[in-house]
């Protein structure tokens, strides 16, 4: 076995040794590392099922164009039929006559008695349009004036404002997700980083006796760097270990919730790529973390 390798599983198992000695403080610092990790990915896995729920909507983005109540069914239909031929292709058109738009009116307010004593009529016809293909804002805009333009039409509403506010505040919470990442990480970085420096302090009289016997800073540094690593990869298997307990915890109400509205979304979750990622994400934060103590505080212990 070559010397190199035999000093590196020397350090390894020494710095697991040292974490089972002290398994509880271990225990703690892992689960601390794997909230901070758990959570941001937690955040951004629900912001990705919102957008995956909220994807297939712009296909369903409609404009009503309410026309002029002077406007009769047989202008209205006339009309209804000249669009349907200028828009072939690009939206599907519907009309709702003055009858229909009462009698849904009717249905969903529940003031049939109150309307039946009206004399008139009160509402407008209408004309419903759907984009044939997934909706384009630019496209929904130039519809939009192109209606209201026609001496028939009284107003005209697009239904798809409210998806692009929706829209800006997914990206809002994706960037503040990723914000959050940031600042856990760092966390994650010092909680190590603390850690391998309380070990460094409370080996001290160990390392000077290392150095005074000709050990190498390398020497000595490795079964730190050994131990922030693996407290960074138990970090990592807990946060791995929370994310598929919050799946299991959320993906039955989330079936239902499917279910009931017909649709066919799923939880997202990371798959086994994602939690490998996680796994390594605390692994490489654990490491960094204690190179930065070491670094900082080795060169602190000389023997006198």
């Amino acid at each position: 076995m070559p010397h190199y390798l035999e000093r590196h599983l020397q350090a390894l198992f020494g710095s697991l040794g040292q974490l089972y000695r002290q398994r509880v403080n271990t225990l703690l610092t892992a689960l601390v590392i794997g909230v901070s990790l758990a959570l941001p990915v937690s955040l951004l896995l629900g912001l990705t099922t919102l957008r995956q729920a909220t994807a297939g909507w712009d296909g369903d983005a409609r404009l009503t164009a309410y026309l002029k109540l002077e406007v009769d069914d047989d202008a209205a239909r006339d009309l209804a039929r000249r669009l349907r031929g200028e828009l072939a292709g690009q939206a599907e058109l519907t009309l709702i006559d003055r009858a229909q738009a009462l009698a849904e009116f009717e249905r969903s307010s529940g003031l049939g008695e109150a309307l039946a004593l009206l004399d008139d009529n009160p509402l407008p016809a209408a004309l419903v349009l759907t984009p044939a293909g997934p909706a384009d804002e630019a496209a929904v805009r130039d519809l939009s004036q192109r209606l209201a333009a026609l001496p028939q039409v009284e107003d005209v509403q697009a239904d798809l404002d409210w998806l692009r506010r929706l829209n800006a505040l997914l990206e809002l919470g994706r960037r503040a997700a990723w914000a959050v990442a940031g600042l856990l990480g760092a966390g994650v970085v010092l909680v190590t980083g603390n850690t391998i420096r309380l070990a460094i302090y409370n080996r001290r009289a160990e390392i000077e006796i290392t150095k005074l016997i000709g050990g190498t800073d390398a020497f000595i540094r490795r079964p730190f760097l050994y131990w922030g690593l693996l407290q960074g990869c138990a970090g990592g298997l807990v946060a791995v270990l929370l994310l598929l307990a919050v799946n299991g915890f959320l993906a039955g109400p989330v079936r239902t919730l499917a279910g009931l509205y017909g649709s066919g979304l799923q939880l997202a979750t990371p798959g086994f790529l994602g939690n490998l990622a996680v796994l390594a994400l605390g692994c490489l934060l654990g490491l960094a973390g204690a190179a930065m103590a070491v670094g900082r505080h080795l060169r602190e212990i000389e023997p006198t």
